[in-house]
């Protein structure tokens, strides 16, 4: 029924989707059970779209730059939730979403579907965090 569904998931959002479900199994263990059944369902749904796709060298690097933006996110905001003192520690997540949503983009623009226009300008404050990517597709 795939077909009455006016507004589903891109693969890059999939994609993103499994890089947090992924950490939260690691990190979250008394929902393991049901991180582990999410982590199957989108593994699944990934086979069924992507099973005419051949992933490209640059799409591998922006699933790992994804899953990078995601695990710093993760450890940054634990940091904040338990009060650990830095500096700019809501203006880093804020920024390194911004690359994550680059990433996310950078997928799409390989495989198509609907893409994130709003890219967070605190991204250019953290220079030190931007990826180099290759043209643009």
């Amino acid at each position: 029924m795939s077909e009455d569904r006016k507004y589903l998931p891109t693969i890059s959002e999939l994609i993103d989707r499994l890089s947090i479900i992924q950490l939260k199994e690691v990190f979250i263990t008394e929902h393991k059970d049901e991180y582990a059944k999410e982590i199957k369902d989108i593994v699944h749904d990934l086979n069924l779209l992507m099973n005419w796709e051949k992933p490209t060298g640059e799409m591998i690097r922006a699933i790992i730059v994804l899953a990078q933006m995601n695990t710093h996110i993760w450890y940054n905001e634990s940091d904040v939730r338990n009060g650990v003192k830095g500096s700019d520690n809501l203006l880093l997540t804020h920024g390194l979403n911004g690359i994550r949503n680059t990433a996310k983009n950078y997928i799409t623009d390989i495989l198509g579907g609907r893409k994130d226009h709003k890219i967070d300008c605190l991204a250019a404050d953290f220079k030190d965090w931007e990826v180099s990517w290759e043209d643009e597709v």
